[in-house]
Formats: structure tokens, sequence, C-alpha cells
């Protein structure tokens, strides 16, 4: 595949520096086809890592609910996202880790993003991003 075509946005990704840890931890498992894990070294080499309490309210991280639109289709998908140890189909909760969760994690609202999905590279648009109520 063509490496070369992999483009990151102008804007580097925003993670607290737990989060970007697990990410690298998660390049190291080997489990992200090579578009996406050439994709997510190099938005990890240009990431800011700020202290969690810095994170600014409209990125995308653990504990927060995103509303996302496929460019493509217009179809729209609200997902809550969790540490993977907290992920559970029953309270509609999706782990960090999970394919859309990398994709999207550090990114701010109006964002688009690009990733492979198992059907084919995607174009997604942050819509919306909240925090979740943990209770």
């Amino acid at each position: 595949m063509n490496t070369a075509s992999i483009k990151i946005n102008e804007t580097p990704i925003i993670l607290s520096t737990g989060i970007y840890d697990l990410l690298k931890d998660h390049l190291r498992r080997r489990k992200l086809s090579k578009y996406n894990e050439t994709k997510l070294e190099l938005e990890l080499k240009h990431a800011k890592q700020v202290l969690r309490n810095d994170l600014p309210a409209d990125v995308v991280t653990v504990d927060t609910s995103v509303k996302v639109k496929e460019v493509e289709t217009g179809k729209e998908f609200i997902y809550k996202l969790v540490a993977p140890a907290k992920a559970r189909r029953k309270h509609n909760t999706l782990s960090i880790l999970s394919p859309i969760g990398v994709a999207i994690v550090g990114y701010t609202q109006g964002a688009i993003v690009q990733w492979e999905m198992p059907d084919g590279i995607k174009k997604y648009q942050i819509e919306e991003v909240s925090k979740l109520r943990i209770n």
C-alpha cells in the first residue's frame, strides 16, 4: 500500500499523557491495519500532550460522548467512549481503543478524520463532543 497518501490534519491531536501512553502501547501490540498504524504513528509524532485537567472541553478523550457523521453517507452515530476496562455493551459504552475510538481520539469538534474501517477507508466529521456523566 502507498502510505505516502496518508494525510494527518494540520492541527495536531491533543491527548492527555495517559491516553498518549495507551495509544503507544496499542501500536506496539500491532492490532491495526498498516494504513491505520502508519497514520497513528504520524499523529502521535505531532500530538500535543497535556495534563488531563488541561484538555479542552471539545477534545475527544475517555469519558466523552461523541456525535460523528460519516461524510460519504451523512449517517450520524453517537459513541460513548470509556476506558477499555469500563466498556460495556449493556451500558452502550465503547472502548477508546475500539476502531472508531482510536480514529477520533484527540480530535476536536468540527474535525474531519479519515480512518480505515473493516469496509474501507472512511471519513468522519466530529459534530459534537461532551463529557459523560460518570456515576
